[in-house]
């Protein structure tokens, strides 16, 4: 069942290809009720999530279960005093309650804060504090429900702490309320304009920023699903990310279900290319999405030595990829790899979409959602192969749909990204001869590692609590498994001494106060940094050094 007919008007040429797309919606929009609990009603038996973990327990979740789970869970939060407005919190990995907890808090139209759990305790209190949160679910797995709970008791907004299939004491018994509560949910009034949803992403001159999303972003990921996914009616698509990511949003829910495909969740902790591959194989993935690194893995463990038959389509994101690898896994499945470009605050800007011929290596041409444009400093335009800022102009004669609303708390940084009413990505590329966008670089040096974004303030911030530091700074070099390691350049005060001992004591005291993804891969001490005349460091020159 095809739903996302229902919300766009979409133009193909003689070949197939899409060279207009526009949403069509009713201002009261919500993806709980108009998509989950339309695909209940007409598709009540087709399958909506396959889930499966490291211990093979497996469960299948059609999308009547979808329905009338999200009602429950709907019911649950409203007893528990959350109503339109509030922030919830959710971290929920893979576990597959996500699916019906998303949807839940969209007919409540409560604002959903997904975020890893890979986080710490100050990471959760950075941000319940910068985003006012009233309620959190957590997943069972790990530490993380002490964590949150440990968050709530100190002096903020968090009130509410849900866990589902784990007794937790100063926390909501989730699983057991959802047996018991209502599967019937009265409509709440939300509007498509309204928040949705709020992401946390990385910077690298501060700390994380709050992306905020309105309830029509979910309809802006079916070109996402689609023309670049080429997600199957009927079949199962599989996209690497926890749900804490926003590629959860690209991946693992919105656009996928519009088209009427199935989501595969294998709920991992530690990445294991062949145990990827048996899942992939088992249960016949028929569209797949990853970051370059996982490919990599995937090459090295031979992908031609499994049952890939399903496997009709492959894309690609979030980092450079190379043409070895694009060639490779060509050479092994007979399908090219698609890449797209996008990020946390929008959705697919640029691809290789449906019927078209990749380039190795490009991000693709602009999607019919976005006017994209590469630019210098001062806003002027640039020609072919001149490298510059990747850049978005506001459609004239119609709204511009996927991109956030709004950084939360942050109207000024909002303006800024938004200068003279152009939205500036952040991001550098050239446009070749033909069109295609080529990525070059972060302008703010944001690291990408292991499909992970990493801001260099995040890090250097923790580095800077170690006795006698007295400058740093933290940079992405090339590495071959990760695409990027993180490495950290540091200035001990005068007198300290320091050898390969003091090196690794620095790691080890920042590498236990971060999450694992944010961990320093090499660290180097230097008794002065380049800097500029005002006195920063020249971060260009480290990377050249490095």
């Amino acid at each position: 069942m095809q739903l996302y007919k229902n919300f766009c008007k979409e133009i193909l040429d003689e070949n197939g290809r899409l060279v207009d797309f526009e949403l069509d919606f009713a201002d009261n929009y919500n993806f709980g009720y108009d998509v989950v609990d339309k695909l209940a009603e007409l598709a009540p038996d087709e399958r909506a999530i396959a889930w499966t973990n490291e211990n093979r327990d497996k469960k299948t979740f059609t999308f009547s279960d979808i329905g009338r789970l999200s009602n429950k869970a709907a019911n649950v939060f409203k007893k528990y005093g959350i109503k339109k407005g509030d922030k919830v919190l959710v971290i929920l990995k893979r576990n597959y309650e996500y699916w019906y907890v998303a949807p839940a808090l969209h007919k409540l139209g409560a604002i959903m804060i997904p975020a890893t759990n890979l986080l710490t305790q100050s990471d959760i209190a950075y941000r319940v504090n910068t985003a006012n949160i009233n309620a959190a679910i957590c997943t069972p797995d790990g530490n993380t429900a002490e964590d949150v709970l440990a968050v709530a008791s100190q002096a903020n907004t968090l009130n509410t702490v849900f866990v589902p299939r784990r007794y937790v004491f100063g926390a909501v018994d989730f699983t057991a309320e959802v047996e018991e509560a209502s599967d019937v949910f009265d409509r709440v009034d939300t509007k498509a304009a309204e928040p949705a949803m709020i992401y946390f992403t990385s910077g690298t001159t501060g700390y994380p920023k709050a992306v905020e999303h309105n309830h029509i972003y979910t309809l802006a990921h079916i070109i996402t699903a689609k023309y670049w996914q080429c997600v199957q009616e009927g079949g199962l698509h599989l996209t690497v990310a926890e749900t804490g990511w926003a590629k959860a949003s690209w991946g693992k829910i919105y656009g996928q279900w519009l088209c009427g495909s199935g989501v595969m969740v294998y709920d991992f902790d530690k990445f294991s290319p062949g145990k990827l591959l048996r899942i992939m194989e088992e249960y016949k993935v028929t569209t797949f999405c990853a970051p370059p690194t996982v490919y990599r893995y995937f090459v090295k463990k031979g992908l031609n030595k499994y049952n890939l038959s399903s496997l009709v389509h492959l894309t690609t994101a979030g980092e450079a990829l190379n043409n070895e690898v694009f060639d490779k896994v060509y050479e092994q499945t007979g399908i090219h790899l698609m890449e797209g470009f996008g990020q946390t605050e929008s959705v697919l800007m640029l691809a290789n979409l449906k019927n078209t011929v990749a380039k190795p290596g490009s991000m693709g041409k602009p999607t019919p959602l976005y006017d994209v444009h590469i630019v210098d400093e001062s806003g002027k335009e640039l020609g072919t192969d001149e490298v510059g800022e990747i850049v978005v102009y506001p459609p004239k004669d119609k709204p511009q749909h996927g991109i956030f609303i709004s950084y939360y708390n942050n109207a000024k940084l909002y303006e800024k990204v938004w200068t003279n009413g152009v939205y500036h990505t952040g991001d550098t590329a050239y446009r070749d001869k033909d069109g295609y966008f080529w990525y070059v670089g972060r302008a703010d040096d944001l690291i990408k590692t292991r499909g992970f974004r990493v801001g260099p303030f995040e890090v250097e911030n923790v580095i800077m609590q170690y006795p006698n530091v007295l400058e740093c700074a933290v940079i992405g070099v090339p590495d071959d498994d990760r695409g990027q390691a993180i490495k950290a350049i540091v200035k001990m005060t005068d007198g300290t001494p320091h050898d390969k001992d003091l090196e690794n004591k620095i790691k080890t005291f920042c590498n236990k106060r971060m999450a694992s993804y944010k961990w320093i891969q090499i660290l180097e001490i230097v008794d002065e940094f380049p800097k500029t005349v005002s006195g920063k460091i020249k971060r260009t020159e480290l990377k050249k050094e490095s």
